[in-house]
């Protein structure tokens, strides 16, 4: 799949800019092995042969690239080209974006046994509606005290796992109104929300067991449908409070991209 030519010109322009950013010194390249020192330099930064040759990428193929020249792209050698510019998770993430292409080895999620990040969790208690903070494996890691409240039901079953409480507990389908339309919206979410790396053993190990013990689950993740976590309506059966109308908010911090914050707004009936 070829690149638009703005899209060329862009991902050119990021991988000089990376090049131009990296010292020789640092990179392995273009050392002085003894003797004499090394000549002045005029170009900053590594030269589009050294970036080639830590590729293992010909230079006429780095710099039709930097040209924005229309060229096949592989996985394989952006991965490589990353590598050499030493990207960030960030910067790395962007060049795979932008190309439109599925990194062969994306950075590593965090554990789920991490502690939460901090600044999200002290975020998440500055709110007074409903809001808890879901990690990728959709795993509840904190919550405020409106969100206690609310999902009691999923809280007190001592199930952290949105997954797991939707489909294996019988308070369920008794707590959430219409719960076979949000239960498939919500494998359909999930299925777009771990396409970034489908390849995670704990994501694998999450599927392969609900499929085994919810035959719903395994006919709704059969449908492979996909859809973004966009929010919108949503109602519960409350054992306390009753029917309960709420418009839900999702935010994604672009700091921890792994993790989410849920918000659900009072809705008036």
């Amino acid at each position: 799949m070829l690149l638009p030519e703005d899209q060329r010109r862009r991902l050119g322009a990021f991988l000089r800019a990376h090049r131009e950013a990296l010292a020789p010194d640092l990179s392995g390249v273009g050392a002085s092995g003894g003797g004499s020192p090394p000549a002045r330099r005029r170009t900053p930064g590594l030269r589009r042969e050294e970036v080639a040759q830590r590729c293992g990428l010909s230079t006429t193929w780095y710099t039709w690239v930097e040209q924005g020249r229309d060229i096949a792209l592989s996985a394989g050698a952006l991965a490589r080209l990353a590598e050499a510019l030493r990207l960030s998770p960030a910067e790395r993430r962007y060049l795979f974006e932008l190309t439109r292409r599925h990194d062969p080895a994306p950075p590593p999620a965090e554990s789920s046994a991490t502690p939460a990040p901090p600044e999200l969790v002290a975020a998440l208690r500055m709110v007074t509606a409903p809001t808890y903070l879901l990690d990728r494996l959709w795993q509840a890691r904190s919550w405020n005290d409106a969100a206690g409240r609310l999902f009691a039901p999923w809280f007190d079953s001592g199930e952290a796992c949105l997954l797991r409480f939707v489909f294996l507990a019988a308070a369920a389908r008794r707590f959430i109104v219409d719960w076979e339309d949000r239960a498939r919206r919500l494998i359909a979410e999930f299925r777009a929300d771990t396409a970034r790396n489908p390849d995670d053993p704990e994501v694998q190990a999450l599927v392969r067991d609900l499929q085994d013990r919810s035959a719903d689950f395994a006919r709704f993740w059969r449908d492979h449908a996909v859809l973004a976590r966009e929010g919108g309506a949503r109602r519960f059966n409350h054992p306390q409070d009753g029917s309960l109308h709420y418009e839900q908010m999702t935010f994604v911090p672009t700091a921890h991209p792994d993790h989410k914050l849920v918000m659900l707004l009072p809705k008036p009936v």
